[in-house]
């Protein structure tokens, strides 16, 4: 599944500096079951329309999540009616400024390591392959090339000779501890996106700028 785009995450972020809808968060998020408007009111001494608002704006931000369904102990009028529930939504909301997937760096390594240590492979094979693979995998379906890394954080820009420069390296940090790994680990998940967006897979070569992504989409691409 593919990240939110950074606006978003930035936005469910600034969200929780809201001190009310911040306490209903965290209200919701320490609940075992399901949490009606009513009952957030209640428990933080809130009228009953702005809990509902600050719930709704979280919702919105996709932090909560609803379901409905009847409040247990209801009774009166309107009680055999599904109630509107909020409880966490599945998915964590993680940004950076700059925009940075440590997440998906961490899931390529520990699947690559899984795979050597059951099959033997070389741990940095098993890293080669599995990024590509990824990089397909969540490219797929993509308008274009362009279009996918700056969803995914790379910053492409045009670089004047028909190709891109990479602005930003959504795994900087490790990059500059562990070049060797990390550099090989994108190149070949962009390499696997190139392919699933239907560029040649050599678009994809070394950068050495500094400040810049280490690799960079060479010679013309599908515009987004």
């Amino acid at each position: 599944m593919r990240r939110p785009p950074w606006t978003r995450r930035v936005t469910a972020i600034a969200s929780l500096g809201d001190e009310k809808r911040r306490q209903l968060f965290q209200l919701v998020a320490s609940s075992d079951a399901a949490v009606g408007r009513d009952d957030a009111a209640d428990a933080l001494g809130l009228p009953r329309s702005t809990a509902s608002f600050h719930l709704d704006k979280l919702v919105q931000d996709g932090l909560l999540a609803v379901e409905f369904h009847k409040s247990a102990g209801r009774t009166g009028p309107g009680s055999g009616r599904p109630a509107k529930m909020y409880r966490p939504a599945a998915n964590e909301v993680n940004a950076s400024v700059p925009d940075r997937n440590y997440d998906l760096a961490g899931e390529l390594l520990a699947v690559a390591i899984e795979h050597s240590t059951s099959t033997g492979e070389a741990v940095g094979d098993s890293l080669r392959m599995t990024s590509y693979r990824k990089g397909r995998e969540l490219a797929a379906g993509a308008r274009s090339l362009t279009e996918f890394m700056a969803g995914e954080g790379y910053d492409p820009r045009p670089d004047g000779e028909g190709g891109l420069v990479l602005a930003n390296c959504p795994f900087h940090r490790l990059s500059d501890g562990h070049p060797g790994v990390v550099c090989a680990m994108n190149g070949s998940f962009l390499r696997g996106a190139a392919a699933a967006c239907g560029e040649p897979e050599d678009c994809v070569t070394p950068n050495s700028v500094q400040g810049q992504c280490c690799a960079r989409i060479a010679g013309r691409v599908t515009p987004s």
